[in-house]
């Protein structure tokens, strides 16, 4: 509020209030392309919230799906305005059969956009497939894109395969798909037009270079993802999808141009080895993303001396009868990942640590952004289905670790 001193007709003075104009609101939108002011508004609002579309049966003890419509007053709460990881499947790949899986997503979808038509929400191809791809049907218009006669089959495990045995069973009884492969580039299709077809405009493609472990000049990902961007531009709701991926070199650029609209990564969070169990981000510890996110041209036609990219509070597991200890050479926090370091801290530090890392990462390069936690799968013991949740503990969400005005608060102070 001004306050500003008048001088009236009888030469006394008098007060009056001004209002100050109200800050201009951040711009959202985009219509088959966006430009860098758009993106990272968009990057500047994003949330990690694994299976928020999924519905169903509860898989593996987690509650993704109990607490859903108290997730949906948070995303209105907090003014999230991208949902990250919020449809995919790491296995189980035969759920992908179930029309009421996609009906499921593209309702909640649709709830949401009633409220904010803004929203993007992410689906993830990651690098994993089990033997269940076998039982999901391939569609004619897979097929069609790749050239092949239609034929009544099913995706073939064997087929995504490295013909030299790379990372295969990487996972246990589980594989890391070759990119290189046809029927991997047909899966990953699939995969990217189905989200798509549901209401996903964004897709994370995962650890990149795993999938990519016979394709080091990235040929084939080009091929394919220029595949999935033409899907988009006929099929995504604004014509247009954003691509993300995990880049441990810092990038997926072909003669000069980027693969990504934007980068990703875990946060690489460093121990405080004399202050338990305490965490610090730091440029240049181990292979974390500050100041390194390669220059290009955007897919978007826009140059930039950095791509701008989301750090997260990644999972990843934990490092094996090595909990509690601090090992600045390893990936793993005090021996846990990322997201379950930070949901065994107490409450009041949590709420401390966004408002540091949001502001560090601001100040020490504004390229990145902080994909805030939300909703994400944990590794230690706790009673809040092996999942840590941002929202306010409340009879509607009573296994909430309450970070949701924390976030709030910080958005609001941009």
């Amino acid at each position: 509020m001004i306050v500003i001193t008048l001088l009236t007709s009888c030469g006394l003075s008098a007060t009056a209030t001004q209002t100050e104009p109200a800050a201009p609101q951040p711009d959202y939108r985009f219509d088959g392309t966006i430009s860098r002011e758009v993106l990272e508004n968009y990057l500047d609002r994003s949330v990690t919230m694994a299976f928020f579309l999924v519905t169903g049966v509860v898989e593996r003890g987690r509650g993704e799906y109990l607490y859903r419509e108290d997730d949906i007053r948070l995303i209105r709460n907090i003014g999230a305005k991208f949902i990250g990881r919020a449809l995919y499947r790491w296995g189980g790949e035969s759920r992908l059969n179930e029309p009421e899986f996609w009906a499921g997503a593209e309702a909640i979808v649709q709830r949401v956009h009633a409220f904010d038509p803004d929203v993007i929400f992410q689906g993830c191809l990651f690098e994993m497939i089990s033997r269940d791809v076998n039982k999901v049907k391939i569609p004619a218009w897979v097929f069609t894109e790749f050239e092949q006669p239609i034929q009544d089959r099913n995706f073939s495990y064997d087929a995504m395969l490295n013909p030299d045995g790379k990372l295969v069973n990487h996972w246990g009884r589980s594989s890391v798909p070759d990119v290189t492969q046809v029927e991997t580039q047909m899966w990953f299709f699939y995969l990217a037009g189905a989200y798509i077809n549901a209401g996903c405009e964004a897709l994370h493609l995962g650890q990149v270079r795993l999938i990519g472990m016979a394709d080091p000049e990235l040929r084939a990902w080009s091929g394919l993802l220029q595949r999935i961007r033409a899907h988009a531009k006929t099929h995504a709701r604004r014509h247009l999808v954003l691509l993300d991926a995990h880049v441990p070199r810092q990038g997926m650029i072909v003669d000069g141009v980027s693969l990504l609209d934007f980068n990703s990564f875990p946060l690489r969070i460093k121990e405080v080895v004399d202050k338990p169990y305490q965490g610090i981000l730091e440029v240049g510890h181990l292979d974390a993303l500050f100041k390194k996110s390669k220059g290009c041209i955007s897919p978007n036609g826009w140059s930039c001396d950095s791509l701008p990219y989301l750090v997260e509070l990644d999972n990843y597991g934990r490092r094996r009868n090595q909990a509690n200890i601090a090992d600045t050479s390893s990936i793993f926090v005090w021996g846990w990942d990322e997201i379950s370091w930070f949901s065994l801290q107490d409450e009041a530090y949590r709420n401390q640590w966004l408002i540091y890392a949001h502001d560090w990462i601001k100040k020490t390069d504004p390229n990145g952004h902080l994909q805030m936690p939300v909703s994400r799968m944990i590794s230690c013991p706790n009673a809040s289905h092996s999942s840590y949740r941002a929202n306010t503990r409340s009879p509607a969400c009573p296994v909430g670790y309450s970070q949701e005005e924390t976030i709030k608060r910080i958005w609001s102070q941009r």
